[in-house]
C-alpha cells in the first residue's frame, strides 16, 4: 500500500504544480481563463493575486514532494491535510469542481497513506 500512497501523493503534487503554472505564469492565457472561468479583463486585473495564490499552491506541492523524497510521513500528512482544507474552502467559496480536482485525489492519497502507516 505504500507504493499506492506514494503514487497518489505524487499525483496530488503534480496537480498542484500544474495549478502553480496556470496561476503564476499562464493566468491571462485562454487555457487558464478556461480552466478558471475568467474573462480577459478579470484575468488581467487579478493576475497579481493569482500569482500569489499560485505561490501558495507551490508550497503545497513542495511539502508533498519533500515528504516523498525524505520519506517523511508527517510532512506527507501535513501536505495532504492542507490540500484538503484548501480544497474544501475553494469548493465552498469558488467552485464545486475543486472537490473533484483537488479534494478527492488528496483524500484518496490520505486514506492510502494512513492505511500504509
Amino acid at each position: 500500500m505504500t507504493i499506492v500512497a506514494d503514487v497518489l501523493i505524487g499525483l496530488v503534487a503534480l496537480i498542484h504544480v500544474y495549478i502553480v503554472v496556470l496561476e503564476m505564469f499562464l493566468w491571462t492565457t485562454p487555457r487558464a481563463r478556461a480552466a478558471f472561468g475568467t474573462t480577459p479583463e478579470f484575468a488581467e486585473e487579478s493576475k497579481t493575486l493569482a500569482a500569489n495564490q499560485g505561490l501558495y499552491n507551490g508550497f503545497l506541492a513542495l511539502a508533498l514532494v519533500w515528504g516523498l523524497i525524505a520519506d517523511q510521513y508527517q510532512l506527507q500528512l501535513y501536505g495532504l491535510v492542507c490540500v484538503i482544507i484548501a480544497g474544501l474552502y475553494g469548493a465552498a467559496t469558488a467552485s464545486k469542481r475543486i472537490l473533484f480536482v483537488q479534494v478527492l485525489p488528496a483524500a484518496l492519497a490520505l486514506i492510502a497513506l494512513l492505511i500504509a502507516r
